[in-house]
């Protein structure tokens, strides 16, 4: 192994609507990625919960600043406990604010948190691009009913594997925001997503291994996987609703993956197993470099004409 070698871990999950059961895999996933000697653990997007409809998020929405506090103090717990650092990203929700709901915006916020060791929030990414589509033999889905779209690219953070750039899920499918992630110093880009099983077996690695192949960056992809529970008695109760077989599904396609800077897949969950599980890689900082020497892509970008 090169000593430029860091190591990532990439935690596949199948968040339901009982938030304290999804911390409880949460922290199972972090402990693990320590004793796998990761620098840095990668979780999907709403790793706090996934909920029934827009009126159910909002509800669910209003118990994740509780899972993050929570989540924080684990993670400070965990490193003590192990004696070893590790930094965390983790694809939460955030109710709407005071002045969004004075504003007549009740929906809430997808955000992608950036946690380090000592269980500091370096970084709030608020996901930029909504996902309104009518999938062909699949679901509709209009994620902008429920969620209000970020207005800000993010920073590129300093992390021990390196620059890192964030986005999430549906970003992936606009190369200009990678793009200029890369143009800002990203040398890894992360997509934590809930891909629907239709367009994860269409596309997901497909787009992955794209867009690192565009920005010459190791891509991780953490993904939500499996058929999700979201049963809520309690809010069910409140709102009246008779609990049945026919309650909402949504599964998701799992499939978490690493490629490199040349577009090679070097590390995937198993799609065979069900439940939580880890897929470790070790990211290679001087074949990144090597990659971009030999094909040095941003001294031949046309920005005269393109920018």
């Amino acid at each position: 192994m090169s000593h430029k070698c860091r190591r990532v871990a990439v935690a596949q999950l199948c968040s339901s609507a009982d938030l304290a059961n999804n911390l409880k895999v949460v922290k199972g996933l972090i402990s693990k990625a320590i004793q796998d000697k990761a620098d840095v653990v990668f979780f999907p997007e709403a790793s706090d919960y996934l909920s029934q409809n827009p009126l159910h998020s909002r509800y669910l929405a209003q118990k994740s600043p509780q899972f993050i506090q929570q989540l924080q103090s684990g993670i400070t717990d965990l490193v003590k406990q192990n004696s070893r650092n590790i930094d965390v990203s983790i694809g939460v929700h955030f109710p709407p604010t005071q002045q969004d709901l004075l504003n007549g915006n009740d929906r809430v916020k997808n955000v992608l948190l950036y946690i380090n060791h000592e269980g500091k929030i370096l970084q709030k990414y608020q996901k930029l691009h909504l996902f309104d589509v009518d999938v062909p033999n699949g679901p509709i889905l209009k994620e902008s009913q429920s969620v209000q779209p970020g207005e800000t690219i993010p920073d590129i953070i300093e992390t021990p594997l390196g620059k890192l750039g964030s986005a999430i899920c549906y970003d992936i499918r606009f190369p200009e925001f990678p793009l200029k992630l890369r143009s800002m110093g990203a040398e890894i880009l992360c997509f934590p997503s809930a891909f629907t099983t239709k367009t994860g077996e269409a596309h997901w690695e497909l787009l992955g291994r794209a867009r690192a192949v565009d920005t010459q960056c190791y891509v991780i992809m953490p993904g939500q996987g499996g058929v999700h529970d979201l049963r809520d008695p309690a809010w069910e109760k409140q709102q009246h609703i008779i609990a049945s077989a026919d309650s909402p599904k949504r599964e998701s396609w799992g499939h978490s993956i690493v490629v490199d800077p040349w577009g090679k897949v070097i590390a995937h969950a198993d799609p065979t197993c069900v439940g939580p599980q880890l897929v470790v890689a070790n990211l290679d900082h001087e074949l990144l470099q090597d990659i971009r020497n030999r094909m040095p892509l941003w001294n031949q970008r046309r920005v005269d004409l393109f920018y």
